[in-house]
């Protein structure tokens, strides 16, 4: 598949319009009189990945920004991350997301929530991203790669962008050592667009594209537990009142029954990834 057919195929399955206008509607619905409107509010239903703000929280803790730090998120979505992250540090985050829709409710939500000028949005791709050399301080990336199959170009634009010493945080999917996973999920419709790396493919993409691995873990054990819970609440209770489906839709529920079982059964693991753009 040539690069503009897969960009087509990831706009198809994430796009859809009505996006701000959903998630305004049904956070506002939750607040108390005069209550703002903020990212945390938000943040149920703006953080698109798997286990929303839980999953941020652990990804910032290694990302450890700083109030003067320029902040790249690589596929952005509709910049829940980004919003959270500007708001309790006091940094400048730029988002780049290939989505038109979700790019159209970012800024929205950003408008909504006074975050406009902490917070920028492009809409372009991770594999030429339309940014100076060495133009941030720190860079991170959620769920992003396996929508990818050009991994070397990813990191190496990651790595480009990045100032000497900056550092690349990422949580994502990658192939388990069970049988091929079932789709739908929230990443791609079927096996086609699906670009998972194992743990060994993964080390050398990331070297591969000049970027030094500092830390590297699998996470599948720590995440068991509310990946287990997680799908026994989506097969009885289904999606509660605020999550993602606000962004995708109800499709949402059996992408998540997928994902969730393809990680219960092994046959995709999560990692956690800390990479740096060396010194010299």
């Amino acid at each position: 598949m040539d690069q503009d057919t897969e960009s087509q195929h990831i706009e198809r399955h994430y796009a859809t319009g009505g996006i701000a206008d959903r998630v305004l509607s049904a956070v506002r619905a939750t607040l108390k009189p005069g209550e703002a409107l903020t990212p945390d509010a938000l943040a149920p239903a703006d953080h698109f990945h798997g286990r929303g703000l839980v999953a941020t929280r652990e990804m910032v803790a290694l990302l450890a920004p700083k109030s003067s730090d320029r902040i790249l998120d690589i596929g952005s979505g509709v910049g829940g991350p980004a919003r959270w992250i500007a708001s309790k540090y006091g940094c400048h985050v730029t988002g780049i997301d290939l989505t038109a829709d979700f790019c159209r409710a970012a800024e929205s939500l950003n408008a909504a929530t006074g975050m406009s000028t902490q917070v920028t949005i492009v809409h372009g791709s991770a594999l030429a991203l339309p940014f100076p050399d060495a133009s941030f301080d720190r860079a991170y990336s959620q769920n992003v790669v396996m929508n990818i199959a050009g991994k070397v170009t990813f990191y190496r634009e990651a790595c480009r962008v990045l100032k000497p010493g900056g550092i690349l945080v990422m949580s994502n999917l990658a192939r388990g050592s069970g049988s091929e996973p079932d789709y739908p999920t929230p990443w791609a419709a079927t096996a086609t667009t699906s670009f998972l790396s194992t743990i060994d493919e993964t080390k050398a993409e990331i070297a591969a594209a000049g970027l030094e691995i500092v830390a590297f873990k699998d996470t599948s054990a720590d995440a068991m537990k509310a990946q287990v819970a997680t799908l026994n609440r989506l097969q009885t209770a289904g999606l509660p009142p605020l999550s993602a489906h606000l962004i995708v839709g109800p499709r949402l529920r059996e992408y998540q029954i997928n994902s969730n079982r393809n990680f219960v059964e092994g046959r995709i693991i999560s990692l956690e990834v800390v990479a740096q753009r060396p010194v010299t």
